[in-house]
């Protein structure tokens, strides 16, 4: 069967991964972006629990919560962004929007954590932004 000559979309990608769930590149990086901060989190929330010395407790912060708390917060935190990360490779419209929700939550519990490793706390940030970005600007080519 002869292709349409007319069509503008005649052997281009929208054509020929209509099936497949990742249109763009930018879903599989947010992915692989929220397995990494997540498993980043897993290992700050285990130093914050083990009470490592790399985590210093600044004084006189509006925020100030228990170490061995915030590191519970950001364990459970990072299994669960690894999971939604994981669950991005299936091509569902949910792990994108959970995806969202939880590199937001990641982003607040890391500004949060900022007097008590700030290095840290503003990398991952920056990836949760970078996160977000990808799983909104994916969205909005694949509908293209």
């Amino acid at each position: 069967m002869a292709s349409n000559v007319n069509d503008p979309r005649a052997g281009s990608a929208a054509s020929t991964n209509s099936g497949h769930p990742f249109r763009s590149g930018w879903t599989v990086l947010a992915a692989v972006l929220m397995i990494f901060g997540g498993a980043m989190a897993i290992f700050q929330g285990i130093a914050a629990i083990a009470k490592d010395d790399l985590i210093v407790k600044t004084p006189n912060y509006a925020f100030q919560f228990s170490v061995n708390g915030w590191g519970w917060v950001h364990l459970i935190l990072g299994i669960v962004i690894v999971l939604a990360g994981c669950a991005l490779f299936t091509g569902a419209v949910w792990a994108r929007a959970v995806g969202v929700g939880l590199a937001g939550l990641s982003a607040i519990a890391n500004f949060l954590w900022l007097p008590y490793y700030p290095f840290w706390a503003v990398i991952l940030i920056a990836i949760d932004i970078f996160i977000i970005w990808a799983l909104c600007a994916g969205s909005l080519r694949e509908k293209v």
